[in-house]
């Protein structure tokens, strides 16, 4: 089933630290890494590291071309990626030694997208075809109506969250994925069951799957729930876990595997990924289970 990722790249400037930097302070770093990544780069790496046919379309500028090639290596579809004149967003990411992290984000190319981007892209889906989307571009409630209209499954990562993703069209989303944090902002609840019915209330056509990082996962779709336990590990950096689990859940749901079994490996490969530094490069391959 073909996929197409309408996401961002984003080069990540990772700091080890012995904890978060607190206001006017400067913090030793420990180590420095740069690592590629983004959130639409990362799921696009997952899908394609678990088997998923996908296409990647974004922005990035001259600096960020060796990210595109990272994902033509990866086997996919970068035909949609366009280079531009702005430099490629980035990240400035802390680490503590609990893997924990805090992440200050510059969209840069990925705030470039515009309607005209979003046609050329779409001109040739089909119906039924889907589409993933995260929170980290621009153009985002114009690329939802265009795919609905085009009648695309669309899958929305509400991440990060931000108070404009209220105004977004969400009733036209079939897929929601989101963490304790996104799911309180759209759902205004905190505990998971309460998430759950007020996000099948609010969006009664659409799926719900809520990831909850050391309790696993659950989804919910009208009076359906499932819940799956999280993996036991001893984690280094959970950057990357989230988009990890998006790719690997949605590679196996649009071939039509059992929810259950989704949730599982999705929740296997997000426990392999924080097991390991960094973003893009964390994400484990099906040859790593």
């Amino acid at each position: 089933m073909f996929i197409t990722n309408f996401g961002s790249y984003c080069i990540d400037h990772v700091y080890s630290v012995p904890y978060f930097v607190r206001p006017g302070e400067t913090l030793p770093s420990l180590n420095y890494e740069i690592h590629p990544g983004g959130k639409g780069l990362n799921q696009s790496l997952a899908l394609a590291y678990a088997g998923a046919t996908v296409r990647h379309a974004g922005k990035i500028g001259e600096d960020g071309t060796w990210m595109k090639t990272l994902l033509d290596d990866a086997g996919v579809d970068t035909s949609m990626t366009s280079i531009i004149d702005i430099p490629t967003g980035h990240a400035n990411i802390q680490v503590t030694p609990k893997g924990e992290n805090a992440i200050v984000i510059y969209g840069g190319a990925n705030k470039e997208i515009s309607e005209s981007d979003i046609e050329a892209v779409l001109y040739d889906v089909s119906s039924g075809d889907h589409l993933l989307i995260q929170n980290e571009i621009s153009c985002l409630p114009e690329l939802i109506e265009m795919a609905a209209s085009k009648e695309q499954c669309i899958i929305f990562n509400a991440a990060p969250i931000t108070a404009e993703v209220n105004d977004y069209p969400l009733d036209l989303v079939e897929i929601f994925v989101v963490n304790e944090v996104e799911a309180e902002a759209l759902a205004g609840e905190s505990d998971p069951d309460k998430i759950l019915d007020a996000m099948v209330s609010q969006f009664p056509n659409a799926r719900t799957i809520l990831t909850l990082g050391e309790l696993g996962a659950r989804y919910a779709f009208k009076e359906q729930r499932v819940v799956q336990p999280a993996y036991t590990v001893n984690a280094l950096d959970s950057t990357g876990a989230g988009d990890t689990f998006t790719g690997y859940f949605l590679a196996n749901y649009v071939n039509n595997v059992d929810i259950q079994q989704c949730l599982d490996i999705a929740c296997k490969a997000a426990s392999i990924c924080v097991t390991r530094q960094g973003a893009a490069s964390s994400i484990p391959r099906l040859t790593d289970f």
